[in-house]
């Protein structure tokens, strides 16, 4: 399995999770242009994605899904809450889409991926995270939460692979110019994880999960060297054991997105 990071941050998220027959896309928060460039770009096959699983319906995850799920003729995967909000407020075209409604904890396959969607607590209609397997390999994709409850925990802590939201520093999101009530939204528990709960998260999990990619950095509120550190404390004595990515939200000239292969 091969994960590569298109874009991920406030102004879109796409990860191409690729398997030994096949790939998955997670979100769609780019235009359809971009996200064939960068693919192109990374020497991705856009016609080997037979699926796209969606987290939640905020623009900066759909942007560019109903287009792109129309032109590769691929499903869309998400809860009914995420669905229902797509479908009917966020669309701008009538035409069909093939969409299949996925529920907390009930896994389903999508040619050799097996995946288990879970619940994430975010300020939208049904949020998830996903539990992705292949050939034996375990991928966590937990972004966009305010909080990491026990059960995310136990589900990922089994993983081989994390991608976790490390959105903001408290004192740069305290400090910052962002009006008081987004900031009262982010600091939420449905809102965003900063950078010390993720390195709590870490803490629990370091003996367990060998590579981890921090993601969904504010551009406005973290910088890179800022979460890097902070997961340097959370892991600990384990964190030269450990792959640390720091996924960025990449511009326009990116010609080289961030990928791990698991």
């Amino acid at each position: 399995m091969r994960c590569t990071i298109l874009a991920s941050g406030s102004k879109g998220n796409c990860i191409y999770l690729e398997g030994g027959s096949g790939a998955l896309l997670l979100d769609a928060g780019l235009s359809t242009k971009e996200t064939f460039r960068r693919m192109e770009n990374a020497s991705l096959d856009a016609e080997s994605i037979d699926a796209v699983l969606v987290t939640h319906e905020h623009g900066d995850h759909i942007k560019g899904l109903d287009v792109l799920s129309r032109r590769l003729d691929i499903p869309v995967y998400a809860t009914e809450g995420t669905l229902h909000d797509f479908l009917h407020y966020r669309r701008t075209s009538d035409k069909r889409i093939d969409s299949h409604v996925c529920r907390y904890h009930e896994h389903f396959e999508i040619g050799d991926f097996l995946i288990e969607p879970f619940a994430t607590s975010h300020d939208a209609a049904e949020p998830c995270g996903f539990i992705i397997r292949e050939n034996g390999i375990r991928l966590g994709y937990c972004t966009d939460t305010g909080i990491i409850t026990p059960p995310m925990l136990d589900l990922l802590r089994h993983c081989d692979a994390i991608i976790l939201e490390s959105n903001h520093c408290p004192d740069m999101l305290q400090n910052g110019p962002y009006p008081e009530s987004l900031k009262r939204r982010i600091r939420s528990k449905h809102g965003h994880l900063s950078n010390t709960a993720a390195a709590h998260c870490l803490q629990v999990l370091g003996k367990d999960v060998p590579r981890i990619i921090l993601a969904h950095l504010s551009e406005m509120n973290n910088t890179p060297e800022r979460v890097l550190a902070s997961a340097r404390q959370g892991l600990g004595l384990y964190y030269e054991e450990k792959t640390v990515i720091i996924a960025t939200q990449c511009g326009t000239s990116c010609t080289c997105p961030q990928d791990i292969k698991l």
